[in-house]
């Protein structure tokens, strides 16, 4: 019998875990939701965003944080070279298995096991928010670039992490109690048709990840905040979400 549907819950973690463990211990529940065809945002329209931020295919594309691997799937088929990383032997291990022609490493995206000037194009794609050391992936993310490379990055946009909604009508107040501005962990869980799915995360505004990349040595080219289509609202209460973004998406250049 599927589990029921049920609110979306929002915690706030003190207990110290590292967001890499605890999303190892969510992964088999990430790996069914995600492969669920038209199940999340990613098969609605979230994908076809993000790539219209990515670069032509180059020499070598990183996927930085790549999970159980579909985005390194649809980057390959659309020509591609890719090699992706993540630091859930887990969500590896499913992503090697999906596709066992694409190179995939157990590793931390703060310490990558690449030379420099590794790649042309890096991705990070709803991953950041979900990394420790998030300054030390964007740090590393330009040392393993050539000089002109890309970095196209994807999170949960920080006014969805920072506040929520009163309720399901679509003219709902959206509220933030506490502060956008700070830096706090959260985690939140929900069930939608019958898929269960944990999501283990920092809050962190835009300035930071601006200050993070401009202190990195990049150079931001382009900035989105993503919009939902009429045609990806399938249940009245995401037609809230057309009035915020869900989704923040940077592109970055390493001079």
């Amino acid at each position: 019998m599927s589990t029921p549907d049920r609110p979306f819950v929002r915690e706030y973690p003190d207990d110290g875990e590292d967001m890499a463990t605890a999303w190892d211990r969510h992964a088999s529940d990430w790996i069914a939701a995600a492969r669920a065809p038209g199940h999340d945002s990613y098969w609605l329209y979230h994908r076809d965003q993000f790539l219209e931020l990515v670069p032509p295919p180059g020499r070598l594309t990183l996927d930085i944080g790549c999970g159980e691997g579909r985005l390194s799937r649809d980057l390959k088929a659309v020509g591609h070279s890719i090699v992706g990383i993540d630091a859930s032997p887990t969500m590896v291990q499913a992503a090697r298995e999906a596709d066992p022609s694409i190179e995939v490493h157990v590793g931390d995206a703060g310490s990558l096991p690449f030379p420099d000037g590794h790649a042309d194009v890096a991705v990070a794609f709803m991953s950041l928010q979900d990394v420790t050391d998030a300054a030390g992936a964007i740090r590393e993310a330009a040392r393993v670039l050539e000089p002109g490379g890309r970095f196209c990055l994807a999170v949960v946009h920080p006014l969805g992490s920072a506040g929520r909604f009163e309720s399901d009508e679509p003219d709902s107040a959206f509220l933030i109690r506490g502060s956008y501005l700070s830096r706090f962990r959260y985690r939140d869980s929900v069930v939608r048709d019958g898929l269960k799915m944990t999501f283990e995360s920092e809050h962190r505004p835009i300035q930071w990840y601006c200050a993070a990349l401009e202190s990195a040595g990049f150079l931001l080219e382009r900035l989105r905040e993503t919009e939902i289509p009429d045609a990806a609202v399938a249940k009245e209460r995401q037609r809230r979400w057309q009035r915020l973004p869900l989704f923040l998406h940077i592109r970055a250049v390493r001079p």
